[in-house]
C-alpha cells in the first residue's frame, strides 16, 4: 500500500482514524508547500457557547470551525471548558483572606499557581498573556515580527524570564538559522510564513466530528520554516521564536485593542502593539501530571494539526525526531490527545478532538513534564493520539484523564488504544506549545 495516496479529504469516514493521522497527515505534510481568583460563574446557557469563538466580536454568533483568530479562551462556559481551580475557601466557614499564600510561593514544586513564562503579565480573567514583540529581518530586508518563549540555555532563560528546555539543544536539524547584526537584531537566513489563508474545518458527523472531512490552516510556512531558531554567531543557542507577522510594516499590524486582521497576524494573537512592542496571546487549557496548566500553541508540523490548533503549519518541524521521548538526543516531550472523549462544556469529563470540533473549545490535552514537576520539558510536543475502546465506553469507563501515567496504565489495561484500535504511540507529528502557567 502506498501511504502517499492517502488524503484526509478523500478518506471514507468508516476508515480507521489511525490511518488518517499516522499516514494521511504525514503525506500531506510532505506534499503541502499571580493571584488566584475564584472561578467566574457562567450565566449564559451552554447553547450559546459558539459566541466565544470570535474574540474580536464576542457578541457575534459564529461557527468556531470557520471563525478566524484564536477561538475561545480558557475561561469557558462550564467545568468541561474551564479548568481554573476553585479557591481553598470553598466548603469552609471563613473568607479567602484568612488563607495564607499557596505553598508554591515557597517552593514551586508544591501545590499552588506558578507562572513559568515570566516575560509579561497573565490576565487570569481573560486567559491571555502579554509578552514582548520583537522585530527582525530576512536577508532581503523583509520584516519578521516574532516572540521568544523558550531557550536551551538556563542562564539566558533565567535572565529573560523564558522557559528553559535542555532538550532544545537537540533541535538544530529542525531549526532555521539567524545571526545578530550590529544593532543586536536577528537577521534570518530563511523561513517565511504566509498568514493570508482562511482557516476552516469541516467536522465529521455529530458525535464523530473527528476526523474532519476537510480543513485549511490559517497560516502556512514555507519548507524552511520552523519556530525554532539557532543563533549562529551567539554560541549556537536555540530559541523558540514563533513568527506572529511577516513581511508587513508596523502600521499594517497595529491592533493594540484587538480586532486583529488575521490575514496578516497569527491566529493566536488577541492584540498586537508594534508601538509599545507587545503582543497579547490566547492561552489554552491542559494538564500535566494531574495539575491544570495554561499554555500557548503556535505551530504544528502537519496541516490538519495546524488547522485544529489555530496554528501556523511549520514544515521544518517535521525534521524533529519523534517517538524517542527522554532518550539521549531527544528534542521532544509527549502530548496526549483524545480523539473520542466526552462532549459538552457542561460535562466535567469533556475532553478530546471530537469535542473541540463540536463546540470550538479546546480539547483539554495532557502534556508530559513541565518546569517545576520534571526536568524533561520541551516546547516541541510529540503528539500521541488515543482512543477509548468501544468496550470501555459501553461500560462507562471513559472519563477525563489528567496525567501521563494514568493514560499509559489505561493503555496497558486495554481501555485505550491508538486511533481505530491501532497500537498506541507517536502519531507522527509535533506541536509547538509553550507552558505559560501552572494553575495549581
Amino acid at each position: 500500500m502506498n501511504y502517499e495516496d492517502f488524503s484526509i479529504r478523500r478518506i471514507s469516514r468508516t476508515m480507521a482514524p489511525a490511518i488518517v493521522f499516522t499516514f494521511g497527515l504525514t503525506a500531506l505534510a510532505q506534499e503541502s508547500p499571580q493571584l488566584r481568583v475564584p472561578r467566574a460563574a457562567f450565566q449564559r446557557p451552554i447553547a450559546e457557547r459558539f459566541r466565544a469563538a470570535d474574540i474580536a466580536d464576542v457578541g457575534a454568533a459564529v461557527d468556531p470551525n470557520t471563525a478566524q483568530g484564536p477561538g475561545p479562551g480558557p475561561i469557558g462556559p462550564g467545568p468541561g471548558c474551564n479548568l481554573f481551580p476553585a479557591p481553598p475557601s470553598v466548603g469552609t466557614t471563613v473568607n479567602l483572606s484568612y488563607f495564607g499564600p499557596p505553598p508554591s510561593t515557597t517552593n514551586q514544586s508544591l501545590v499552588g499557581p506558578v507562572q513559568l513564562l515570566k516575560t509579561g503579565p497573565v490576565d487570569t480573567t481573560k486567559g491571555t498573556i502579554t509578552i514582548p514583540l520583537y522585530l527582525g529581518h530576512m536577508k532581503n530586508g523583509a520584516n519578521v515580527w516574532y516572540v521568544l518563549t523558550d531557550v536551551d540555555d538556563a542562564d539566558v532563560a533565567a535572565e529573560l524570564g523564558l522557559n528553559f528546555s535542555a532538550k532544545m539543544t537537540f533541535m538544530a536539524n529542525a531549526a532555521r538559522t539567524a545571526n545578530l547584526d550590529q544593532n543586536g537584531d536577528l537577521v534570518f537566513d530563511k523561513g517565511t510564513v504566509d498568514f493570508s489563508p482562511v482557516r476552516s474545518i469541516t467536522p465529521g458527523p455529530v458525535g464523530q466530528e473527528f476526523p474532519p472531512s476537510a480543513f485549511q490552516p490559517g497560516a502556512i510556512g514555507d519548507k524552511d520554516y520552523s519556530p525554532f531558531v539557532q543563533i549562529v554567531n551567539a554560541g549556537g543557542v536555540i530559541y523558540n521564536a514563533p513568527i506572529v507577522a511577516f513581511g508587513v510594516n508596523a502600521n499594517d499590524i497595529s491592533f493594540p485593542n484587538g480586532n486583529v486582521d488575521y490575514s496578516k497576524v497569527h491566529d493566536q494573537v488577541v492584540a498586537i502593539d508594534p508601538v509599545n512592542m507587545t503582543v497579547t496571546i490566547n492561552l489554552i487549557n491542559g494538564f500535566s501530571f494531574g495539575k491544570p496548566v495554561w499554555y500557548m500553541s503556535m505551530d504544528t508540523s502537519i496541516p490538519l494539526g495546524a488547522a485544529i490548533e489555530h496554528n501556523t503549519f511549520a514544515p521544518l518541524m517535521a525534521a524533529l525526531h519523534l517517538g524517542g521521548d527522554d532518550t539521549f538526543s531527544s528534542p521532544i516531550e509527549r502530548i496526549f490527545i483524545s480523539t473520542n472523549g466526552a462532549h459538552d462544556c457542561a460535562n466535567p469529563q469533556r475532553q478530546g478532538l471530537s469535542a473541540d470540533l463540536a463546540d470550538g473549545f479546546r480539547p483539554n490535552n495532557v502534556v508530559g513534564g513541565i518546569p517545576t514537576n520534571a526536568l524533561d520539558y520541551s516546547p516541541a510536543w510529540d503528539a500521541q493520539l488515543f482512543e477509548w475502546t468501544p468496550d470501555a465506553i459501553i461500560k462507562g469507563y471513559r472519563g477525563q484523564v489528567r496525567e501521563e501515567f494514568q493514560i499509559l496504565t489505561f493503555v496497558q489495561d486495554g481501555l485505550i488504544t491508538g486511533p481505530g484500535g491501532a497500537r498506541f504511540g507517536s502519531s507522527g507529528f509535533s506541536i509547538n506549545c509553550t507552558i505559560v502557567q501552572r494553575l495549581d
